[in-house]
């Protein structure tokens, strides 16, 4: 069995997921995730929005240490497995900073298509695997 690290932000386990956002009535600004007033305009007209599936990598790094609390993985310093986070490009209007599938430098690369998953982050104490969404590259 396997659960959400957050089930608000995206309709996984949906077939097709998507990352849920809102856009404002006002201004049409888009958040992910979702929110209760605008950060450009802060009114409070924010609909839901379906993001889209697939988008441009525009930057990324490689996460190369145990990130610091409150982080919810399991991992320690002798057992983290380095992993790729990038700023993705979701239509005209939104950027989703996320996991990524891929960590290699030789692979990542500026501009690259990438499409919405779901990947194990850890397993909880009671054997549930927690899944967390991530870009991974579109062959």
């Amino acid at each position: 069995m396997a659960k959400a690290l957050a089930a608000e932000v995206s309709t996984w386990p949906e077939d097709n997921p998507q990352l849920i956002g809102s856009r404002c009535g006002t201004c049409a600004a888009t958040t992910w995730p979702r929110q209760s007033r605008c950060p450009r305009c802060s009114g409070p007209e924010m609909t839901d929005l379906l993001l889209p599936r697939s988008g441009t990598l525009i930057a990324w790094t490689t996460q190369g240490f145990v990130p610091k609390l409150p982080y919810a993985g399991k991992e320690n310093a002798d057992n983290f497995q380095p992993f790729g986070v990038g700023l993705v490009q979701l239509g005209e209007d939104v950027r989703v900073e996320a996991r990524l599938t891929e960590s290699d430098p030789e692979v990542l690369r500026f501009g690259m298509d990438v499409e919405l998953t779901f990947v194990p982050l850890y397993t909880d104490d009671a054997g549930e695997e927690v899944m967390t969404c991530a870009f991974q590259p579109v062959q």
